[in-house]
């Protein structure tokens, strides 16, 4: 796509980042702020871990996986108000979060199938947002989408993202045991997200870094913002 037709094209805003990194609170955010659609694409993956599981497929068997991903139904709400994410038609937001989904989700993860299917299904998702979409997932602005408008690596140390993720647990109610156990997989996960061999967590060459340890949400928002408007400013002037 040239610089000619991405200036007509609607505006797609890659977030990529470990996890607890606030790329969720951070996307959904601008995407509001910006009225454009919010997908998470991992809830997408969280999505059909939770159906692996709850179907009985061995997860640490890539073949079964890659034979059963093709058979969920998963849709994901853009209302970056209230976004939304279905298995053969059941809200499953709530269920995807729990520790046996997180635990098992890099697994499905890895699966180069189980990433094709649902990369088709990110790109229609951002086919059909009138306006455009800000992504937040682990492959953006590498794999997904490589010619974003913007692309942006968010991250922050691992003691700031432990100790935000535990406050958003202990928000929910979960107990410490859990927290703790939760918290203590950060590492772990971000290890095996950055090394598979298929769409592995890495920041794009033209990403933007951006280090959230030491700002606030209103901070980063406006940061992210003002880029978005400032690259889809100069694409429509073009």
């Amino acid at each position: 796509m040239d610089t000619a037709d991405r200036a007509h094209a609607p505006v797609v805003v890659a977030i990529d980042g470990p996890s607890g990194s606030g790329k969720s609170t951070v996307s959904r955010a601008v995407a509001a702020r910006l009225g454009l659609s919010f997908l998470d694409t991992g809830a997408m993956y969280r999505a059909m871990t939770w159906w692996m599981l709850s179907n009985d497929v061995d997860v640490d068997d890539p073949d079964a996986v890659a034979i059963a991903c093709g058979k969920p139904v998963i849709v994901s709400g853009t209302d970056a108000a209230g976004p939304t994410i279905t298995v053969d038609g059941q809200d499953v937001s709530g269920p995807i979060r729990g520790p046996e989904v997180t635990a098992r989700v890099s697994a499905v993860s890895a699966v180069p199938a189980v990433r094709a299917r649902l990369v088709e299904l990110q790109r229609g998702c951002a086919e059909v947002a009138e306006r455009g979409i800000v992504a937040e997932g682990r492959d953006m602005g590498t794999v997904v989408f490589p010619t974003a408008t913007v692309k942006i690596f968010l991250t922050a140390s691992e003691t700031a993202r432990a100790q935000r993720r535990a406050a958003e647990l202990r928000a929910k109610g979960v107990d410490e045991a859990t927290i703790t156990a939760m918290a203590a997989d950060l590492a772990r996960r971000d290890a095996a997200d950055s090394s598979r061999a298929t769409a592995p967590l890495a920041q794009a060459a033209d990403a933007v870094l951006v280090d959230t340890s030491e700002l606030t949400l209103e901070q980063v928002i406006d940061r992210i913002a003002a880029l978005v408007e400032d690259r889809a400013g100069r694409l429509s002037a073009v």
